[in-house]
């Protein structure tokens, strides 16, 4: 019995391990995500081109405007004496500008042969100013000036000045408002501020104190530097005039000088004579220390440019638009022998 019981239970282990695993249940499948038209994924390398709908239009940024151009000569300055003095509005202007104290000037370097040329663009040798006196019977320059050409296509001109000579560089109905002052830069700043700030088109103010001491005293003498300090007070009293008009941010000012000068003289072709500061500050100019070289013709050149007025055929001077961020114009830096 016990035997029958044995063969029973030995039967009953060898059925179990021969009968085969539990199987897991299978999940249900998962349903697909991707709808039938999706696109396989491009790669990086792939190039993209944009329907002209969706392509960015880039609008070039306006040129600020040159409404008008205000010239401030120092009569006699040297460039050193903007340092020595010191002039702090011009170096103030240097700043926010572009300038050179390399630029030269013509020769004769004196007071009227000099501002003809910068006014006129043409050399001692075409405009034929070659005395330095008022001797009203030998005429005026050849040729136009920036004032001749700014009337003739209708802008207003104001020409304030301090040495009377000044008058037979220009024809004197081209000059809207014309003064002649015989005394100090500051009283010669204080006349011309109202004539500004009534606004204008082209203006020169000339500033004779500076050329006057030197020949008393000598160039950059002390009594010579006290004076370049009062012309740079009376540039500051000009600038302020067009500020407080709002004329400022759409003008150009240009700061420069007829000649140099050394011991109590000048008009010779020594560098002391010849060499001057050229300044230009407003809209559109880019600061910076100009490297081409500068001569006074450019300033009548850069004048019309700026103003958009034509240059006279046979013009020695040409527009500095170096100033303006272009490459510098090829030129000799001596352009009237």
């Amino acid at each position: 019995m016990r035997r029958a019981f044995l063969t029973i239970g030995l039967l009953a282990v060898l059925l179990a391990s021969c009968a085969p695993a539990t199987l897991p249940v299978p999940s249900p499948p998962m349903p697909t995500l991707l709808p039938a038209t999706f696109t396989p994924f491009v790669p990086a390398t792939a190039t993209f081109t944009l329907t002209p709908s969706l392509a960015a239009t880039i609008t070039p940024t306006p040129l600020p405007p040159i409404s008008r151009v205000l010239v401030i000569s120092v009569d006699g300055l040297r460039p050193e004496a903007v340092g020595l003095a010191p002039m702090p509005v011009l170096q103030g202007l240097m700043s926010q500008g572009a300038y050179t104290l390399h630029a030269q000037t013509v020769y004769p370097s004196a007071t009227l042969p000099a501002h003809a040329s910068m006014l006129t663009g043409l050399c001692p040798a075409q405009h034929g100013v070659d005395w330095n006196d008022y001797l009203p019977e030998r005429g005026r320059a050849n040729g136009d000036s920036v004032f001749d050409i700014a009337h003739r296509a209708g802008l207003k001109t104001v020409m304030v000045f301090g040495k009377k000579k000044l008058v037979q560089i220009n024809d004197e109905d081209a000059v809207d408002a014309l003064e002649f002052v015989n005394d100090r830069d500051s009283v010669v700043a204080e006349r011309a501020a109202p004539l500004l700030a009534a606004d204008f088109d082209l203006a020169l103010v000339h500033l004779p104190l500076v050329d006057l001491l030197g020949h008393g005293y000598g160039w950059l003498s002390d009594d010579q530097l006290i004076g370049a300090v009062h012309a740079d007070e009376a540039i500051g009293l000009l600038l302020e005039a067009l500020d407080a008009a709002g004329l400022r941010g759409d003008t150009l000012v240009i700061v420069t000088a007829d000649h140099g000068g050394h011991d109590s003289s000048h008009g010779s072709k020594l560098p002391e004579d010849m060499t001057v500061p050229w300044v230009v500050v407003g809209p559109r100019i880019v600061p910076q220390e100009l490297s081409g070289p500068v001569n006074i013709v450019d300033t009548a050149a850069t004048i019309l440019w700026a103003l958009g007025l034509p240059l006279p055929q046979g013009m020695a001077g040409l527009p500095v638009t170096e100033a303006f961020g272009e490459a510098p114009t090829l030129r000799l830096p001596d352009r009237c022998p």
